[in-house]
C-alpha cells in the first residue's frame, strides 16, 4: 500500500530501498518555482541508525506492515535466543546481530515486544527500566555515607553497573535499558 505525504504519521513504518525504516519527523515544502520536497528523518530498523532523507514531495512512500507482538524469552542456545510468541505459542531465533546489547535487560521468562515484519522479527522494543538482581557486589562499609557515593555492581545479566552504597548482594535494582544506569531500588 503507498500513501502520499499528507499521510504521513509519526512512528510509521515504509519501506526505503527495501529496508523498513520508521519514520520520526517529516516536512513538506512547497518553495516558489520549485518543485516540492519531503524530508524525513527516519531510523533504519536493522542497524538503529537515524538518517535525514529528501525525497520528491510528491513521491508515493511504501508502508511497511508491522505488528508488534509479545514475545517470551525460553533460552540461548549456540548464539540463537530463543523466543515464544505468547499468542500462538510458537518459538522463533533470533541472533545477537538484531538484540545486540539488549541481551543485558532480560532474563528467562521475561516478555519483551518485538516489532515482526513479514513474520520475522526485525526489532525489539524494551520497556524504559527493568528490574534486575546484584548478584555480586562489595559490602558497603557502615558510616560510610558520602552522599552520592556509589560502587560496581554486577546483575543476573552479567550488566556491570555503578550502585548506591546501600545496595547489597540479592538486591533488586531497577535499572534504565537507555544508558544502563542504576535508577532506583525495586522490591
Amino acid at each position: 500500500m503507498t500513501i502520499s505525504s499528507g499521510e504521513i504519521r509519526r512512528n510509521m513504518t515504509i519501506l526505503l530501498d527495501n529496508e523498513v525504516f520508521q519514520i520520526l519527523d517529516w516536512q513538506h515544502r512547497q518553495a516558489p518555482k520549485a518543485p516540492p520536497t519531503l524530508t524525513l528523518k527516519v531510523r533504519q530498523i536493522s542497524t538503529g541508525n537515524v538518517y535525514e532523507r529528501k525525497l520528491q514531495g510528491n513521491q508515493k512512500l511504501t508502508i511497511a506492515h508491522t505488528e508488534t507482538r509479545v514475545a517470551q524469552y525460553l533460552y540461548v542456545d549456540d548464539d540463537l535466543y530463543y523466543f515464544m510468541d505468547d499468542e500462538s505459542f510458537e518459538q522463533f531465533a533470533v541472533t545477537p546481530q538484531l538484540l545486540k546489547n539488549s541481551v543485558k535487560f532480560f532474563t528467562d521468562g521475561d516478555s519483551i515486544n518485538m516489532m515482526m515484519y513479514n513474520g520475522s522479527p526485525i526489532m525489539i522494543e524494551l520497556p524504559a527500566t527493568v528490574r534486575l538482581e546484584i548478584i555480586e557486589t562489595e559490602i558497603g562499609l557502615k558510616g560510610d555515607t558520602q552522599s552520592g557515593a556509589t560502587k560496581a555492581a554486577t546483575t543476573n545479566t552479567n550488566l556491570s553497573i555503578q550502585v548506591p552504597l546501600f545496595i547489597n548482594s540479592g538486591d533488586y535494582v531497577n535499572v534504565n535499558t537507555t544508558t544502563g544506569e542504576y535508577v532506583g531500588r525495586s522490591d
